[in-house]
């Protein structure tokens, strides 16, 4: 059996890509080392160039900070789909390290950041796109966003 390609995935679940965001300091939002693909930390930016602002447990409840990492997902595939040009070429996700804005005593993290997992787990199927990963709570995020994500991706 041929394995859906993300592209086609992604027009499947009517999921559109937020426009890229310029870095906001001195690094690349992505980087190619061998097989290994280096996304830096992304923010929720939403289709119209937004951001989902908030502190998750207070201004959001987990649902609503899930709902952001999945945003966060969108932004990567935008970036990994301008830095390479297609999803196709990437193998499978390894790695996602996500922080959460939220008070002290939040602890629904992996809820949260699992906006992100499960986005991916669907673009690229369970085994692929489905990765190691850690999630962190998080005192203030840049700009006030509720969620940031980075991640690794091994090429195909």
């Amino acid at each position: 059996m041929t394995a859906v390609s993300p592209h086609a995935r992604i027009a499947e679940l009517g999921l559109v890509l937020p426009p890229l965001g310029a870095p906001a300091g001195a690094y690349k939002p992505c980087l190619v080392v061998e097989r290994m693909v280096y996304v830096s930390g992304h923010l929720p930016r939403t289709a119209d160039g937004g951001l989902v602002k908030g502190t998750v447990g207070v201004d959001l409840d987990a649902d609503a900070g899930k709902a952001a990492a999945r945003q966060v997902g969108l932004a990567i595939l935008a970036t990994l789909v301008d830095n390479l040009g297609s999803l196709d070429r990437v193998g499978r996700v390894v790695k996602l390290l996500g922080l959460v804005n939220c008070p002290a005593d939040f602890v629904q993290h992996p809820h949260v950041i699992n906006g992100c997992s499960e986005l991916f787990a669907e673009v690229w199927g369970p085994d692929r796109g489905v990765g190691v990963r850690s999630a962190f709570g998080a005192g203030s995020l840049p700009l006030g966003v509720a969620v940031e994500i980075e991640a690794v991706f091994e090429l195909a």
